[in-house]
């Protein structure tokens, strides 16, 4: 099993994917624990002097001006996390829970925290032993970070709460920590504070959904390929010198794919034929500048993500010359702007798809194809319901793209008086994200019956083998109407798990 060795300056998107979604194990390593041990020592003595310090000897958000005495701290860190462990609504899947808390711990292990080693070391255990904390959906407003999803995690920790299994059973939590031999933490001043101060869950959700979408435009890509094949389009739009004198690096990788894909095509070009056309509609036709924006727009929200993988979020934060200082880093308006922004560019790919499906479907613009693709129109309906199932992907994801981080609600006696939403904007991302992947998987569906329907024409061999892999993998072709709804979920998986991707770069080389 892959072994993530977690430092002191982050770590990497491909190691949060790992962990989150591999079960890769977690460690620290001797630089990590040196520099935890460093900065508790740091709080300790803090802790010690009679001056208050926030978050080692104070109350929290608009309490902050009671000063604690000494033996009252501990519960007061215990109190913070059970009282914040206030969530409610659905239980957040598994992969953000993950995500959520080692990114937590890649905090934790800057020494930029005050957290005990043995605190670090406990939630890489829980980790390690498949131990996955009761999260709810609704609780975060993205500042100060994910409170509550953060404080259910904390809450397992102490062995309170409930968590689910590696058998994916939920117990409480308390006795799965005993019989995975891990002992409940005993929380010291600051240490409650700073296991619930981060931008962590949404962060999380960014690096996944990032992950997807890059799998997802090369995807789009082909399936635009595939379409435009299916309307005996024209490859000419795609020409590198076009493309060049605008040269916005994503439309030039998309246009640069499409290209490839119909390397060796004999249906395009034949726009000319029976039904003469200058040009291709818009959604065949600038296909490349569509994506291509929102590819552009995948790389800033990857820089983003890579500044805040970097960062050590916590508030208040221990700093190498001994003072702990309290910030706003916490807040999670960069990254819930670029969450925002990717379920815009998203919805907009989304539409375009749909637009070449439709195109398809109408035997008016279709080019002489069936109408609705169907083997006998009237007696038969074709694909008409699988659009109707497409549209209704596309206008929620309109919706899902009116942007979270534009609001912000008050909170914490106006202590909190402006909030990131970004938890929101994470969450409503991860649903366009699954519904993007649908509706690619209908344009995949439509594009391929069609070229099949196009007899005498010999399609590319990237799409020959696109086609070939998609039967394999159970997506029908022409036929008569049958019980569509497998069908399509076997196009969803098909495109979602990558093998679309895998079968054309076999013939193509590595998409950009």
């Amino acid at each position: 099993m892959h072994t993530v060795v977690l430092g002191t300056t982050g770590t990497s998107p491909a190691d949060v994917i790992a962990v989150a979604r591999e079960n890769a194990r977690v460690e620290l390593s001797a630089e990590a624990v040196t520099a935890l041990a460093k900065a508790r020592e740091i709080v300790d003595a803090l802790a010690a002097k009679p001056e208050p310090v926030y978050g080692v000897s104070t109350g929290f958000g608009a309490l902050a001006s009671r000063h604690i005495s000494q033996e009252l701290r501990a519960q007061l860190q215990r109190n913070i996390v059970r009282s914040h462990a206030a969530g409610m609504g659905p239980h957040v899947e598994r992969e953000v829970v993950r995500a959520l808390m080692f990114l937590r711990l890649k905090t934790v292990c800057s020494g930029h925290t005050g957290v005990r080693p043995e605190v670090a070391q406990t939630m890489a255990d829980l980790l390690n032993a498949g131990i996955t904390p009761v999260v709810h959906e609704y609780g975060s407003l993205g500042c100060s970070g994910d409170l509550a999803p953060l404080s259910h995690c904390a809450l397992a920790l102490m062995g309170e709460g409930d968590a689910y299994g590696p058998d994916g059973e939920i117990r409480p939590a308390g006795e799965l920590l005993a019989a995975h031999g891990i002992t409940p933490v005993e929380l010291r001043e600051k240490e409650g504070l700073a296991l619930l101060n981060g931008t962590d869950g949404m962060l999380g959700m960014l690096l996944m959904a990032i992950d997807d979408l890059q799998k997802l435009y090369k995807s789009a890509d082909i399936t635009a390929a595939l379409s435009l094949e299916a309307l005996l389009g024209t490859d000419k739009v795609l020409a590198p010198e076009l493309h060049a004198i605008r040269p916005h690096p994503g439309q030039g990788a998309a246009a640069a794919n499409m290209l490839a894909v119909l390397e060796g095509s004999g249906l395009t070009g034949h726009h000319q034929d029976d039904a003469p056309r200058v040009q291709d509609a818009y959604s065949v036709r600038c296909a490349p500048q569509v994506a291509g924006a929102g590819r552009d727009t995948l790389a800033h929200a990857a820089l983003v993500a890579s500044r805040e993988l970097a960062s050590a979020v916590d508030n208040p934060v221990v700093l190498p010359d001994g003072r702990v200082e309290s910030n706003g880093n916490f807040h999670g308006a960069p990254v819930a702007y670029v969450l925002d922004f990717l379920a815009i560019a998203a919805a907009d790919l989304a539409s375009i798809t749909e637009r070449r499906t439709d195109r398809l479907l109408d035997k008016n613009r279709s080019h002489g194809l069936p109408p609705f693709l169907a083997d006998d129109a009237g007696v038969d309906s074709g694909l008409m319901i699988a659009q109707y199932t497409q549209a209704a992907l596309v206008s929620d994801m309109k919706r899902l793209a009116v942007p979270a981080s534009a609001d912000s609600i008050p909170s914490s006696a106006m202590q909190e008086d402006h909030v990131s939403m970004g938890w929101s904007a994470a969450r409503k991302l991860r649903t366009a994200v699954g519904s993007l992947a649908r509706v690619i998987a209908i344009e995949l569906y439509a594009s391929t019956r069609a070229i099949e329907l196009r007899t005498g024409l010999t399609p590319a061999p990237a799409s020959s083998a696109a086609i070939a892999a998609a039967r394999a993998a159970g997506v029908a072709g022409p036929g008569p109407d049958r019980f569509l709804s497998p069908d399509l979920a076997a196009a969803e998986t098909f495109v979602r798990d990558g093998e679309l991707l895998a079968a054309v770069e076999k013939v193509t080389g590595p998409l950009a």
